[in-house]
């Protein structure tokens, strides 16, 4: 169903984790659960990941995941700080210890002049409790396309959690 690079990354943390003992979560917005899709497609992944939240809206960041009204009414759903709540939230919400967020425009509306449709924040938080930010500008290359790379993105970021 998915491309076979996302599902060569989505194994690979699979063993990764099964392999250190770890539980891992996805907490995504714009890939609409895709991440945990592309995991759960790897046999033996009951093992390793705990739960996806798919947070669309920002009632359900702030209802599953615990974002705070006011990170998002300052900096907005789409930004590092909303990422960052985001994967910690997925953790303390979780039987997980690892976890990747996302959170972007995908297009085709709803981009501005300093948040264009392509910008996607993600974080992931490891198994050391170290939280990582990584933001992308895929540019308007069509939502479809967006929401792949962000799945190749947030895998290899959750695919570094669990290996450090």
């Amino acid at each position: 169903m998915l491309p076979q690079d996302i599902e060569a990354t989505a194994e690979a943390v699979i063993g990764r984790a099964k392999a250190a003992g770890l539980m891992v979560a996805a907490a995504e917005s714009c890939t609409g659960g895709l991440v945990s899709g592309a995991l759960t497609a790897i046999a033996g992944s009951s093992a390793v990941l705990d739960r996806g939240f798919v947070t669309y809206s920002n009632e359900a960041k702030v209802e599953m995941l615990g974002v705070s009204e006011d990170v998002l009414a300052r900096f907005g759903a789409v930004s590092e700080p909303t990422a960052r709540a985001m994967a910690e939230g997925a953790v303390v919400r979780s039987r997980a210890s690892v976890a990747v967020s996302v959170t972007g425009i995908a297009g085709p509306g709803g981009g501005s002049a300093d948040k264009p449709v392509g910008l996607v924040h993600f974080a992931a938080v490891g198994a050391d409790g170290r939280v990582v930010h990584l933001e992308k500008r895929f540019g308007d290359i069509g939502r479809e396309a967006i929401r792949l790379e962000s799945v190749r993105t947030a895998l290899g970021l959750l695919l570094e959690a669990v290996s450090r």
